[in-house]
């Protein structure tokens, strides 16, 4: 189970910079979204998975410890950013945001009244969230 759970960070890392640097339209819409920003994105996103990865790797009490946090803190960022919204608690924010990147892609729930809905490639990554969570408890409560 320890290698599961250090895959499957490694596998979230490796679709969120396909969809941040891979135009593949209707899943993704990177027209509306800068490269700065995209940068700044990864610069903040990009180091968790690693580091929930190495937490896990190295299969102590403190590190598994710190990487299921980390883990928390990422399902937390999405349900923040995504379920919230699309459930009615959208910022103006995240409003366009939404609007500006993520209009335009393949969603699979229903859009009417909603201001923010979740897209696919968002969908996928709370899948995999959520599956980096589960295995990472999961070894981290077995070590």
């Amino acid at each position: 189970m320890t290698a599961v759970a250090v895959a499957v960070p490694l596998v979230w890392l490796a679709w969120l910079v396909l969809i941040d640097w891979v135009p593949m339209f209707p899943l993704n819409d990177l027209s509306g979204a800068n490269v700065k920003g995209r940068a700044l994105a990864a610069v903040i996103n990009y180091p968790f998975p690693l580091l929930i990865a190495a937490g896990v790797a190295l299969h102590r009490t403190w590190s598994l410890a710190a990487a299921t946090v980390l883990c928390l803190l990422v399902m937390t960022g999405h349900v923040r950013s995504w379920w919230l919204p699309y459930f009615g608690t959208a910022t103006d924010e995240q409003r366009e945001l939404y609007r500006r990147e993520y209009s335009r892609t393949w969603k699979v729930l229903p859009t009417a009244g909603r201001a923010v809905v979740i897209d696919v490639q968002h969908m996928v990554m709370g899948v995999l969230s959520l599956l980096m969570l589960a295995t990472t408890i999961v070894v981290t409560l077995t070590a």
